[in-house]
């Protein structure tokens, strides 16, 4: 890569990985929800079970990244997950069974996992040669990509809703959604398969000194971070439904999920100051608190100015308790330790965000309210802050020895 621009090129490309795992196949789903609720005849419960299932492929996939890595090659390896992730959502609006639906979910995550982890790889090995500050740039703008996808998606998916001829091509509404979202995802997939012939698979990293290593150093961060994925993810999966339960039309309804994207992609230039006063733990119980309160306003104050606010709010803060969450355990452990921390880390929090979206539609089930199963999310995301609070970090400037 000759330039600094060819860099920038490639990981606006391979932000392709976030666009289609994040934007279009996880949190694109709230935007169809209501409409496959409603003409399929789920529960809460059975639609928060779509998302249960993306999470689920989404921890497996993750699980099994390294090794396919190693094996097929990295770059190879994240151009696979993308077309995965692509036919799933092409296979989503194939289909009106629960069971195929539950399987298509489940596949745009493993694919997802693929394409998400080993785009990062690619672009912070782009990143390798140049100053931090540099690499920090490349990264920005690859998990920018979540944030574009969401956009995108909010732009169109309910312009298509509004506009959509009823039993077009022998399609519903939602299934034409679908189809669109897929069309996105092939022409990313094809923009990230052309550029990715410019990069340089990582090197195999160093085996990690093989120990049994304490995994309570990270304890309490783990647990907490736990709690951010039982938490978030609600949110992302049925806030829109909640909002046209309110009466919120589909024209407001794209503009408030324009509003997340915009805000999930700049939100680092808010929060990352903060991160780097404050550390990673304390910085991730103030992000959880903060996101707390933005998932609760909705319900609190159902009022048009009140939406808008809670969606910059979480849009703005979701994607920064990750880096939080990043900088704690790098600051916590070793270097020698840092990639088993981080993926323990990861872990615990696949496992609360696979619980999360189906306990939400349970518990909305059970109450016979959507609010109150936002309610419920933000109530945990406070547990999680407070779970977190013992956890010890080394002060600002030092990292663990």
């Amino acid at each position: 890569m000759s330039s600094r621009a060819d860099r920038l090129l490639v990981a606006l490309a391979l932000s392709a990985g976030p666009l289609l795992s994040l934007g279009l196949a996880r949190f694109a789903y709230a935007l169809l929800l209501p409409e496959m609720r409603a003409d399929l005849g789920w529960t809460w419960s059975q639609a928060g079970a779509l998302n249960t299932a993306n999470a689920a492929g989404y921890l497996v996939g993750a699980l099994v990244t390294a090794p396919m890595a190693r094996r097929v090659g990295t770059a190879r390896s994240f151009v696979l997950g993308a077309w995965v992730c692509t036919a799933a959502l092409l296979l989503t609006a194939l289909t009106e069974e629960y069971a195929v639906l539950l399987l298509a979910r489940t596949a745009a995550g493993v694919g997802g996992a693929w394409a998400f982890l080993l785009g990062a790889a690619l672009v912070a090995a782009a990143g390798e040669a140049g100053a931090p500050s540099r690499s920090a740039l490349l990264l920005g703008l690859y998990y920018g990509g979540a944030g574009g996808g969401m956009t995108v998606a909010g732009l169109l998916v309910p312009w298509l809703l509004d506009r959509a001829p009823e039993g077009a091509a022998g399609m519903q509404a939602w299934q034409l959604g679908w189809v669109a979202l897929a069309v996105l995802g092939t022409l990313a997939t094809l923009v990230a398969a052309v550029t990715v012939r410019a990069t340089v698979d990582p090197a195999p990293p160093e085996a990690e000194e093989h120990r049994t290593w304490e995994r309570g150093r990270v304890g309490w961060l783990s647990a907490g971070y736990t709690f951010f994925g039982l938490g978030y993810i609600a949110y992302l999966t049925f806030v829109i439904a909640f909002l046209q339960e309110q009466g919120v039309g589909l024209r407001t309804v794209a503009a408030f999920w324009v509003v997340v994207g915009v805000a999930a992609s700049a939100g680092w230039f808010v929060w990352g100051p903060v991160i780097g006063r404050l550390g990673g733990v304390r910085s991730m119980q103030l992000l959880m608190v903060v996101l707390a309160a933005g998932t609760v306003l909705p319900v609190l104050v159902p009022q048009t100015w009140a939406f808008f606010l809670s969606a910059a709010v979480v849009g703005g803060t979701f994607l920064s308790v990750v880096t939080a969450m990043t900088v704690g355990v790098r600051r916590v452990l070793p270097p020698v330790l840092w990639t088993s921390g981080l993926a323990f880390a990861t872990v615990a929090f696949g496992v609360g965000q696979t619980v999360g979206p189906w306990l939400t539609g349970w518990f909305s089930d059970v109450v016979g309210s959507l609010g109150a199963g936002l309610v419920l999310s933000a109530a945990l995301l406070v547990v999680g802050a407070v779970v977190a609070l013992p956890q010890r970090e080394p002060p600002t400037g030092r990292a663990a020895a």
